[in-house]
Formats: structure tokens, C-alpha cells, sequence
């Protein structure tokens, strides 16, 4: 990184103030702190951060609403904190644009490594031309529709194609399985997750080095899919 990247803290818990912004300063970024919905929205436009820890359960804006309208004008990585831990709610907010989703109580060390993979997305200087993405030994040519893992040409269906670049493109953000379905097969489909299950199993088998231990296409558990670039920091 060339300079400290600003988090956006939203929470209004004096205690989760106290505890979670001096932790992040201590990780060398610089902190804007805020306990509303109204204050958030506010200081995305007046001083726009790189990431926002957010939770949702907020005294004037519920959280998926901030979410919803920071995402109509603010591609900016979103990591909701919250002690909502119903499957329901996660995906609510993923499918509002949230990145990333950590459920209170919390370990310190999970949500910055949360915070981590959020900001790869920000600070990614690599230099590789629009068309085309590598990480690690697997490299994806959105312009030839070409997937290489090391020197071996790997064929893909156009479906397995499809979904790798939906995610890869979306790099290191949570995807839900009814975001993917309805992007790959149409509105119609979001009922319908077994299809995604089967295409997934299909592509890990072709472009995993060990599918039953994926470094690319991580799961978050009845939520969606996560496209990697870089070591897990997570189980997810």
C-alpha cells in the first residue's frame, strides 16, 4: 500500500467504539468513527473512506438500508459487524452490496483478517491488463474466454466460464447463491440453488488443485461463494 488506508467505523456501541478503533489504528489505518446512519452516509460523501465496518442494528438508519444507499453511488468495500446471526439477515445484506459479513461476538484477529482480504480489492497495484486476471498459477482471459492453471489450458463449458468470471471479477467479495443464480440462469432460478451447487462442484474439480481443499472458490456457508486471490485468512 502506498498510503494508510481510512476505515469508516459505524457502530453506535461506545464499547465497540472503544475496543475496535484503536485496534485498527494500531494496524496502521486511519479511523473515522460514527454511531448513526445519518453521520455514515454523510461522511462517505464528505470524506470518502476505502472500507466501512458497519453494523446494522443503528439508532436511526437500519444497517441494510445505509448499505442500500452507499451501493447506489459508492463501490467502497462494506464489512457488516453485527450480532444479527440468522442466515436470513446475512444474506439480506450481502445481496445489498455488503463485501463481507462478521457475526458478534467477534475475535479481533478474524475481523482484521476480514478487513484484509475487503481492502485487497482497494489496494491491488499488480498492473494486470483489464481483460485478463492471474493469482497465483491460475490465470483467467475474460477477452478469450481462456482459463490457464500453470501451462495447462483448462476447457470450461461456457456455464463454468460464466460463473468463474462472475466471481473473479468480484474478487474477494461474498457473492449469494441467489446473486449467481440469477446472474447465470435468470430470475426464474434463484429457487433453484442446486443447479449452482452442481456447476460449482463441476469447476472446483477443473481448476482446484485439491477440490475438497479449494484456494480459489471458498464457500461461506448457506450464504454464497467467495473468489480468492490470496491465502485464506478465514475459514470462509
Amino acid at each position: 500500500m502506498t498510503r494508510a488506508a481510512r476505515i469508516l467505523l459505524v457502530d453506535d456501541e461506545v464499547p465497540i467504539q472503544r475496543a475496535l478503533a484503536p485496534l485498527l489504528r494500531s494496524r496502521g489505518y486511519e479511523i473515522d468513527v460514527c454511531g448513526t446512519g445519518r453521520e455514515a452516509i454523510d461522511l462517505v460523501h464528505r470524506h470518502p473512506p476505502d472500507l466501512i465496518v458497519l453494523d446494522l442494528g443503528l439508532p436511526d438508519i437500519d444497517g441494510t438500508e445505509v448499505c442500500r444507499r452507499i451501493r447506489q453511488e459508492s463501490s467502497v468495500p462494506i464489512v457488516v459487524l453485527s450480532a444479527r446471526g440468522a442466515e436470513s439477515d446475512k444474506v439480506a445484506a450481502l445481496d445489498l452490496g455488503a463485501d463481507d459479513y462478521v457475526t458478534k461476538p467477534f475475535g479481533p484477529e478474524e475481523l482484521l483478517a476480514r478487513v484484509r482480504v475487503a481492502l485487497r480489492r482497494v489496494f491491488n497495484s499488480d498492473g494486470e491488463p483489464a481483460g485478463r486476471i492471474q493469482v497465483g498459477d491460475l490465470a483467467i482471459d475474460y477477452d478469450r474466454c481462456r482459463v490457464i492453471r500453470g501451462e495447462e489450458d483448462i476447457r470450461l463449458t461456457p456455464k463454468e466460464f460464466e460463473l468463474l468470471a462472475l466471481l473473479a471479477r468480484s474478487a474477494d467479495r461474498v457473492l449469494t447463491h441467489r446473486t449467481i443464480l440469477k446472474a447465470i440462469w435468470g430470475a426464474n432460478a434463484v429457487a433453484q440453488p442446486e443447479h449452482l451447487w452442481v456447476l460449482m462442484a463441476q469447476l472446483r474439480k477443473k481448476i482446484e488443485p485439491d477440490p475438497s481443499h479449494p484456494l480459489y472458490l471458498l464457500s461461506e456457508p448457506w450464504v454464497g461463494y467467495r473468489f480468492s486471490t490470496g491465502p485464506a485468512d478465514t475459514d470462509a
